[in-house]
């Protein structure tokens, strides 16, 4: 064989073994990536967050369903979905499956696109031209029968509206809103939707509690609703979707966002600046794939433990 066709085998190989590794093992390589965020009041008790993103559940996965069972076993305060939980029409069973040792757990969710519509078999080349379009073949999903399981478990719907509970004795106040990469998103709804809610919260008639934080839901992290719910006065932002790259280059990243957010943010957590405020971004990774491109490589599938302490945390040496 000459060189160039021993390079061209090597190369093949090469090629075929990231491929099974991508989507026999790494695919299903859960990891618990854990961040610490210090936006409570002094003295306050730490609260606990499980941060679930892009599940694309299907009915017959039960790998992933009991491995998101398990994770009931660090006791969050509060569950926060990023959307994109359903994979396929019968989706909801394995939903159901997997979040039922979360009831009774405080929780927030808002949608993504997968929440509404199923995959569709499409070319994976598609993504470098630019975020993913939605299409006419696209099988309607059972958003009525997830908003009902949600609300049964006792979480805040934040499509589009804001909310606001106490947990631990510390002040939450929750925004949201559906998903941006198919034009659900209602920017102009947040502020008065928030007037609303501030002034008509149980804590307005108790002066002297701590104070308000602000936590903020997007399913996708579009610039445009990062800078809006920055400018809503939100402290922390939750998002998902980006699959943290799905397939990343060790040493370069993501290859693609399916958005606009920086490559550098698209897994993981940082600070969104925008007109001199910042806000705490959480990107997760997600802990699915589309069944018709069931890879990843060099970005595992991940949920997120958040722990929120009092802005006087400090770590001893």
């Amino acid at each position: 064989m000459s060189r160039g066709g021993s390079a061209v085998a090597a190369a093949a190989a090469i090629g075929l073994g990231a491929l099974a590794w991508g989507a026999l093992v790494e695919r299903n390589a859960f990891t618990l990536r854990r961040e610490t965020l210090p936006v409570l009041a002094p003295g306050a008790r730490p609260l606990t967050i499980l941060h679930l993103a892009d599940l694309h559940m299907a009915p017959w996965q039960h790998a992933k369903q009991d491995w998101i069972r398990d994770l009931a076993i660090h006791e969050p305060d509060l569950v926060v979905n990023t959307g994109d939980n359903l994979g396929h029409r019968d989706g909801i069973d394995g939903i159901e499956r997997a979040l039922e040792p979360f009831r009774g757990v405080p929780g927030v969710y808002v949608h993504g696109s997968n929440d509404y519509v199923g995959p569709v078999l499409k070319s994976p080349f598609s993504y470098f031209k630019g975020p993913s379009l939605a299409s006419s073949k696209r099988e309607d999903l059972d958003t009525a029968g997830l908003e009902a399981y949600f609300d049964g478990l006792g979480w805040l719907n934040l499509n589009n509206t804001a909310r606001a509970m106490s947990i631990k004795g510390s002040r939450l106040e929750f925004m949201g809103v559906n998903d941006p990469h198919i034009g659900l998103d209602r920017l102009d709804k947040l502020p008065g939707a928030l007037d609303e809610l501030r002034e008509n919260v149980g804590w307005q008639d108790e002066p002297g509690g701590p104070d308000i934080v602000s936590i903020a839901l997007a399913h996708a992290p579009y610039r445009r609703v990062l800078n809006s719910l920055v400018t809503n006065g939100a402290d922390v932002i939750f998002a998902g979707h980006t699959h943290g790259g799905q397939v990343c280059v060790p040493g370069y990243g993501a290859l693609v966002t399916n958005c606009d957010i920086p490559r550098d943010q698209v897994r993981g957590l940082s600070l969104w600046h925008h007109a001199l405020r910042a806000a705490y971004l959480n990107v997760s990774a997600g802990l699915g794939t589309s069944i018709y491109a069931p890879v990843r490589f060099a970005s595992k599938p991940e949920a997120v433990l958040v722990t929120l302490t009092g802005d006087d945390f400090s770590y001893s040496g």
